[in-house]
């Protein structure tokens, strides 16, 4: 087992101190969210007929519930686990019916709001002891990750270029972080995204600690070194920053964007189901109150523009799309939109399972891995079929941890694990693209 040495300042991807201090300091999650989520609970349950999924459907239509898997109402089916979050006063009604009609639940969340309560105070612990560098073992809000960018465009110019691509609805900036050795002959590209829908912290936190480990590892693994010297890249930590920045002040179970529709009082439109790619078929929804809401038009979204715009400018060069959501623990990859095949699958697939048999050489952490049709659910519009369409020939989504025990709050101890076993899956998919894809 090899250990990191404890780097010099001069490599570290530390923040200044008087960055640190400002972020202990932070008030950060006091009003924690105004005890908006006392009583809720979230609770899973999977439908043994045809029958108990059409009731299913209509009772979460009639509840206003906060689905978290599958994503849309559209896919409760037979069969399909389905974890839903229901507020306070929906959940006794949930209860009962399900009670009455002899539909087989459990409770994984019994009040969400002391969950989050205890994730806090846990938050606030951990940043007090940390006080050497820039932590990446908890979650950052939107202008800490930021700031971490920033620094590294500072201290590691050798490697990192921080630009922006442009503008978010709500008028935020969208950096990219350009991570590679520089050089003068031409060099093929990775893109990276990570937070495209608000709620999955996991994502950012990934995408953090894969720059946290190019950083420490560069000068002493061989493989991130031929990764840096060959390859560069792009790495966007937060996708969907308006959501991303909602999801901590405001709702912690936002998923959307946060444009303004003319018509309804609802915000957002699902910047996955907004690409020009068999936009707002199935899987997706015409209805702005949707969480799967497609949008008006394909790339209505500034921020999908802008990643669309950057994507179809540079495609000769990237070879591979990279894009880390939560939660269900599967590594997918093209059709999304149809159950077909794609023309050079055997490469894709090979690639996917050794990635999966990496990550799970670690910690023993099971992924399934397949087209994202068969393997999850049809859905239209999404970014990586986008991107396998417009000539980017490797395209993946990975589904971070877990399953469900916690959902969208995997807790920060659990960020360590998650990113170590990821990070082994990605080095796994460049270098097999390196080698072994034309």
């Amino acid at each position: 087992m090899t250990f990191l040495r404890k780097p010099r300042s001069r490599t570290a991807a530390f923040l200044p101190l008087s960055l640190l201090f400002l972020k202990i300091l932070q008030p950060g999650h006091s009003h924690l969210y105004s005890n908006r989520y006392s009583g809720d609970k979230v609770i899973r349950l999977i439908p043994s007929t045809e029958e108990e999924a059409n009731a299913l459907k209509k009772m979460y239509h009639q509840l206003k519930v906060d689905l978290w898997q599958p994503s849309s109402i559209f896919h409760v089916s037979k069969g399909a686990v389905t974890d839903v979050h229901i507020p306070k006063n929906g959940s006794q009604v949930l209860l009962a019916f399900l009670q009455e009609a002899n539909i087989q639940y459990k409770i994984l969340i019994e009040d969400l709001q002391k969950t989050l309560e205890k994730a806090s105070s846990l938050r606030t612990q951990r940043n007090r002891r940390y006080i050497s560098g820039y932590n990446y073992e908890v979650y950052h809000s939107l202008e800490e990750i930021q700031n971490w960018m920033h620094h590294l465009n500072k201290t590691h110019s050798g490697l990192i270029h921080v630009f922006s691509i442009g503008k978010s609805y709500e008028g935020r900036s969208l950096f990219v972080l350009k991570l590679g050795r520089r050089s003068r002959t031409y060099k093929r590209a990775v893109w990276i995204d990570c937070g495209i829908h608000a709620r999955e912290w996991i994502g950012p936190a990934f995408c953090q600690w894969f720059v946290k480990e190019a950083l420490l590892t560069y000068r002493s693994d061989p493989i991130m070194r031929k990764m840096l010297n060959h390859l560069y890249f792009y790495i966007m930590p937060v996708f969907n920053v308006d959501g991303y920045h909602f999801s901590w002040t405001s709702d912690r179970f936002w998923r959307k964007t946060r444009s303004r529709n003319s018509r309804f009082r609802c915000r957002g439109v699902d910047a996955n189901r907004n690409w020009k790619v068999k936009w707002c078929d199935e899987g997706a929804s015409m209805h702005p109150c949707d969480d799967t809401y497609c949008g008006p038009f394909p790339e209505s979204e500034p921020e999908v523009k802008a990643v669309a715009t950057f994507l179809r400018k540079h495609r000769k060069h990237i070879r591979a799309y990279l894009s880390f959501h939560a939660y269900a623990q599967m590594l997918l990859y093209p059709y999304s939109y149809k159950y077909a095949t794609i023309p050079n699958f055997s490469c894709v697939e090979s690639a996917a399972y050794k990635a999966v048999n990496a990550l799970r050489s670690v910690y023993g952490v099971q992924y399934r891995y397949g087209p994202a049709s068969s393997t999850l659910y049809v859905s239209s519009g999404s970014s990586m079929d986008w991107a396998y369409k417009n000539g980017i020939p490797y395209t993946f989504a990975f589904e971070l941890r877990d399953t469900g025990h916690f959902g969208f709050l995997l807790p920060e101890m659990l960020i360590k694990p998650t990113c170590t076993e990821t990070m082994l899956a990605v080095k796994n998919i460049t270098i097999h693209l390196l080698k072994e894809c034309p």
